[in-house]
């Protein structure tokens, strides 16, 4: 079968190149025999165009080149049509690539687009709006939006506002439902995972798949910053699986479960993140995995 790929590029993300990346999708493309198209990201996040495109051209796959944030309007917009999703990571982060084992080399994430295999993958929903990697309530949103503030980016922007962040972080009110239990809680975030970590191979939910129908839900408790510390290297080391229940949530300084939909109660509307970037915050939310929605290209 003939391909035809759309290649998506971000023009902010990450700091690399972009002129050169150009250069290398029509080089291997044309190497290949494989037809292409390079177009850029919406600002909008408008791609309702692409049902049309897909139908009418055919299109096979379409290649994502940015971060994190740059996936989800696309794959939202191609839910339920036959046709692949690649990434080319160019963000801080790229922890949704990191998860399914997308080399982060430029020439090496084309040749898996161009080479590789496709696996049904998950996405989840937050208040109806689509997630493809991690959201999160409270002190990593705050890094978000703090980041998404800065004109330079890449990883040591991004760690200097963790740091600074995390000096200054404090807990907020919350109510979690999941598996017919219900808790009231002071923590200094909640994330919601699809893949396994933040970005950088910092691994938030260890025991998180892309592929298995399940959110993995961490919350980090009211605690001081040194137990945090020394909780996070725990959790990165046994990444142990609880139930959520009273029991574990008034013993632990992180609780760690997996379920298929939760609610969250937000009296104090706790800065949100989207896969990243910044996001309009609410009083509640109603987040559920939808499992295999899309096909994604990895090694």
């Amino acid at each position: 079968m003939s391909r035809k790929i759309l290649f998506f590029i971000n023009p902010i993300s990450g700091v690399k190149s972009k002129f050169r990346l150009e250069e290398k999708i029509v080089a291997k493309c044309e190497e290949k025999s494989i037809s292409f198209e390079i177009l850029f990201t919406s600002k909008d996040g408008d791609y309702d165009f692409l049902h049309d495109r897909i139908k009418d051209e055919n299109v096979t796959d379409i290649a994502i080149c940015g971060g994190d944030g740059s996936i989800a309007p696309i794959v939202s917009a191609i839910l339920n049509l036959p046709v692949n999703i690649g990434i080319v990571p160019l963000g801080s982060g790229n922890g949704l690539a990191r998860t399914a084992g997308i080399p982060k080399s430029v020439d090496k994430a084309i040749d898996v687009i161009l080479e590789g295999n496709s696996t049904y993958t998950d996405v989840f929903l937050i208040n109806e709006k689509l997630s493809t990697h991690v959201c999160g309530l409270g002190f990593d949103a705050k890094v978000a939006h703090d980041f998404s503030k800065q004109k330079k980016r890449g990883l040591n922007s991004y760690t200097k506002i963790a740091l600074k962040n995390f000096f200054a972080a404090k807990t907020y009110s919350f109510t979690i439902e999941a598996e017919k239990n219900e808790a009231e809680i002071d923590a200094f975030l909640i994330c919601i995972a699809n893949s396994n970590q933040f970005g950088n191979n910092f691994k938030i939910a260890p025991k998180a798949s892309i592929c298995d129908g399940l959110l993995d839900i961490v919350v980090l408790k009211k605690t001081t910053k040194p137990q945090i510390v020394v909780s996070f290297i725990k959790q990165l080391i046994s990444g142990e699986l609880k139930s959520f229940s009273k029991k574990d949530f008034d013993k632990k300084n992180i609780i760690y479960f997996q379920t298929k939909k939760l609610k969250i109660t937000n009296p104090q509307l706790v800065p949100l993140h989207i896969d990243g970037d910044p996001a309009e915050t609410c009083k509640e939310f109603s987040i559920e995995i939808l499992p295999a929605a899309y096909k994604l290209i990895h090694p």
